[in-house]
């Protein structure tokens, strides 16, 4: 077997393009053009407009088309995460679904949609599942295989997420193989190979689409290095739109200390996608801009967003955990993370049960699971300062001065709150 070179799927807000991308949708939804590398985005709302408009005519001509169905299921899941907006996941699932009625068997491409679309929803166990279907129906499917390591990796399966990698890149060694490869470099702390990889993908890019996410994983990549120069670049190098990277170039300009591009940065990007993720991030900077008022309201919109997003059958209550913690609600928190963690014993999982155990003065019960979220070797600085701060809780000061430096190290700037904090901690720890 082919050693892995190996996508990043940072966080679950990127979940959905990773999906998409590595799903091909690009060459089923004509999205794919010639432009440059450091071309603008041209905006896919009106070529996934465009894609469901074919799509519904050829339907009306031919009903029992599906793969139309397929198509037109996938491409309203795309839209689901370009308008940020889960109430599309009711029509995906309508249209995939339909898909199958009009063909049962061998029917891989609305098999590994429904997957996608049990990913995008948080369900990853169902996922997976649809993953294994549509691979029994067609053990050549690349998108069945893009399911499967996108859920295996989120189930918290490393070895299992690493084989799907391996058979993605055996069968198609393209770009969302190597995307995903990158990303299992990095949950195991191999950033240089998983920066490599993630070039090559960059390389093999050319809808700017696919260029954007790439540069964006790239400035990630630098980000949680502390490579604040490098992020940038990565995070500049196009004029894209496309909402990450205007997160990336809000968290440069707030670790640079330009507050007011990255407040204004912030605000636009959560006003073009409202994400949970995206509106905490923004309240944090708020307030540590000293604007409790405004991130409290940031805080009550992100805890709607999350409503909505299990009101259209999406399960997260890692999300819902994060915003209880920033609401100053530990013991909501704590239920939710053990809820989550019932579901999936992912590191980023495992940190979060840990840090709600500490918020809710479970010390000794929290150690363990921090240190679970760094057992495969990632390097996040989150991590680091949350265990050094559950150590210094549990009065190990040496354990608690070796992780919070860590932690800075790594990277310096991770949060405009909690870098701080650990810089502040550390400095009132002394020297050994």
């Amino acid at each position: 077997m082919r050693r892995l070179p190996r996508i990043r799927l940072r966080s679950l807000a990127i979940l959905g393009l990773a999906t998409v991308l590595l799903l091909g949708i690009g060459g089923v939804l004509g999205l794919r053009s010639s432009a440059p590398a450091t071309g603008e985005v041209v905006p896919q709302v009106d070529r996934l407009a465009a894609t469901i408009d074919r799509a519904q005519e050829q339907l009306r001509r031919v009903p029992g088309d599906h793969g139309s169905w397929a198509t037109l299921g996938l491409a309203y899941l795309e839209q689901a995460r370009v308008t940020a907006d889960p109430t599309f996941f009711a029509r995906a699932d309508g249209a995939l679904r339909q898909s199958l009625a009009v063909r049962a068997d061998d029917n891989s491409a609305a098999m590994a949609g429904l997957g996608a679309l049990a990913n995008a929803r948080h369900d990853f166990t169902g996922a997976a599942d649809w993953a294994r279907k549509a691979l029994r129906s067609n053990p050549y499917s690349a998108e069945a295989y893009a399911v499967l390591a996108d859920a295996e990796t989120q189930l918290g399966h490393p070895d299992a997420a690493t084989r799907a990698v391996q058979d993605l890149l055996d069968l198609r060694p393209g770009l969302s193989a190597l995307t995903r490869a990158s990303y299992d470099h990095e949950q195991h702390g191999r950033t240089a190979e998983a920066t490599g990889l993630m070039r090559q993908a960059l390389a093999a890019a050319f809808d700017p689409a696919e260029v954007a996410f790439c540069r964006y994983q790239l400035g990630e990549l630098a980000w949680h290095s502390g490579d604040l120069a490098g992020a940038e670049r990565e995070y500049t190098a196009t004029g894209s739109g496309y909402p990450p990277l205007i997160q990336g170039r809000a968290k440069v300009a707030a670790a640079r200390g330009r507050q007011g591009e990255a407040l204004a940065g912030y605000a636009e990007l959560t006003s073009r996608s409202p994400t949970p993720g995206y509106l905490l991030e923004y309240a944090e900077l708020l307030m540590a801009a000293g604007r409790g008022a405004e991130a409290e309201a940031q805080l009550a919109l992100a805890a709607a967003t999350h409503r909505l997003f299990t009101d259209n059958g999406g399960a997260d209550d890692l999300a819902g955990a994060a915003i209880a913690l920033a609401r100053s609600q530990p013991a909501e928190a704590l239920a939710l993370a053990r809820r989550e963690w019932q579901r999936r014993q992912f590191a980023e999982v495992a940190d979060m049960l840990g840090w709600a155990l500490h918020a809710n003065g479970k010390y000794a019960d929290a150690l363990g699971y921090a240190r679970r979220a760094e057992a495969l070797g990632a390097h996040n600085a989150k991590y680091a300062y949350h265990l050094g701060m559950i150590e210094l809780a549990l009065g190990d000061r040496d354990a608690a001065r070796r992780d919070l430096a860590r932690a800075l190290h790594i990277n310096p700037y991770f949060s405009p709150l909690d870098a701080p904090a650990a810089a502040r901690t550390l400095a009132g720890l002394g020297t050994p």
